[in-house]
């Protein structure tokens, strides 16, 4: 396996694995408020998630980067360019969620975890393109 397939190997699993989570954890998380579970329970199931999803993300990024560099792809080239900005986003979502999400009810927490789903699906249809 040469240098590059292994980094693209590695780029799937870690971006498989945040979108994969991503909608683990919503089933998860609907499926105990449905049950009546309290909000310590929830919040232990979103930082098990948060112990995979953010190494998953980190390492999809930094992996992504290389095989840029490796493609020698111009940073002008349309579709990069669309992923690099959605992945930008998705991750300030993201941090914006773990900092703020205490302070919101359960229905803009909802919200918000729906637009980062939505951002993340993007990110996979952008990927397609390149």
């Amino acid at each position: 396996m040469t240098l590059y397939r292994a980094i693209h190997f590695l780029h799937l699993v870690a971006a498989a694995t945040w979108l994969g989570g991503m909608i683990t954890l919503a089933v998860v998380v609907g499926a105990l408020r449905k049950a009546g579970a309290e909000r310590p329970t929830i919040i232990a199931a979103a930082r098990a998630f948060a112990r995979v999803s953010w190494p998953a993300l980190l390492i999809a990024i930094a992996t992504g980067l290389a095989q840029v560099h490796m493609l020698h792809l111009p940073w002008s080239y349309r579709p990069l360019t669309i992923k690099i900005g959605l992945v930008a986003v998705t991750a300030l979502v993201a941090i914006g969620h773990v900092r703020f999400a205490k302070r919101l009810s359960p229905a803009r927490r909802g919200a918000l975890e729906g637009v980062l789903l939505l951002l993340t699906l993007s990110i996979f249809l952008a990927a397609v393109t390149i």
